[in-house]
């Protein structure tokens, strides 16, 4: 088995075009079963003419964690892009790894990810894989995450 088929997948942001306001459906990965791995966050930026990031288009899009699926979020230290996605980086991949070897909670999401004001707006879509399971590594494409999952 390759080391990427070992790992899970989830959707944290659904891909979408959004101006001036906050993205729906904005949620958490949970990193069950791989601690001691890697989670890696991309960010999906499709078409834009507006800023994007957490909580205002001026703040670099950042990280946070939970215990709980519906708790209080809280910042993950310098889990977070250099500064917010600007207006003009059209069709790029940002990505943030997050070493699960140290101590986080279970729950990670993005912390309210925003576009800002333009005359489309920004096109986004969040994703987080999980690397280096530490105990049995998921073998149905139900649990890598998948609807589907091919093997040739």
């Amino acid at each position: 088995m390759h080391e990427a088929q070992a790992s899970k997948v989830g959707i944290l942001l659904p891909p979408q075009l959004k101006d001036d306001g906050d993205f729906a459906g904005n949620t958490y990965i949970d990193t069950a079963g791989f601690e001691g791995g890697l989670l890696r966050v991309l960010f999906l930026v499709g078409t834009l003419d507006a800023a994007i990031g957490s909580t205002a288009e001026t703040a670099a899009p950042k990280l946070e964690e939970c215990d709980t699926t519906d708790g209080t979020y809280t910042d993950i230290t310098g889990a977070a892009l250099a500064d917010a996605i600007a207006d003009d980086e059209d069709d790029s991949i940002f990505c943030i790894d997050l070493d699960l070897t140290k101590t986080h909670k279970r729950y990670i999401e993005v912390d309210t990810p925003h576009a800002g004001n333009g005359t489309t707006g920004a096109n986004l879509c969040i994703t987080g894989q999980l690397f280096s399971p530490s105990g049995k590594a998921p073998s149905t494409a139900t649990e890598m995450g998948f609807a589907e999952h091919i093997k040739v």
